[in-house]
């Protein structure tokens, strides 16, 4: 019993250092409060346009997918940071490499957003 307690209380710990974390982002740096007002932008979209189930979901998983990667890209950079603060080619690599990874969704995201609304456009 006391390890289902244990891991109960674990679970409800990592929630909260989840939600955490999440908070921070949201609040804190740019390029997620931007991807977030897009996403708000969206969601008002999608109800003006009443996209369907699927779209919905689809919609819904991109703008969730591209605000991860953003948080992702934000701890890479923070690790990076802190294991070396100064300017290292190696650093700036991998930071460009993850900037390159949101890049890549936030370009798959346009399209797919693009065909989601292009037909009902016109």
């Amino acid at each position: 019993m006391h390890n289902k307690e244990s891991f109960f209380i674990n679970r409800l710990k990592s929630i909260t250092y989840a939600f955490k974390g999440a908070f921070i982002l949201v609040t804190t740096e740019a390029s997620i409060k931007v991807q977030f007002f897009i996403g708000i932008l969206m969601t008002f979209a999608g109800f003006y346009f009443k996209i369907s189930t699927t779209e919905w979901l689809i919609q819904i998983a991109t703008i969730g997918l591209i605000m991860a990667l953003e948080g992702v890209n934000t701890a890479i950079e923070e690790i990076a940071d802190f294991v070396h603060p100064d300017f290292h080619k190696k650093i700036g690599l991998i930071k460009d490499m993850a900037a390159g990874a949101v890049f890549i969704f936030a370009i798959t995201a346009i399209i797919m957003g693009c065909i989601i609304y292009i037909p009902k456009l016109f």
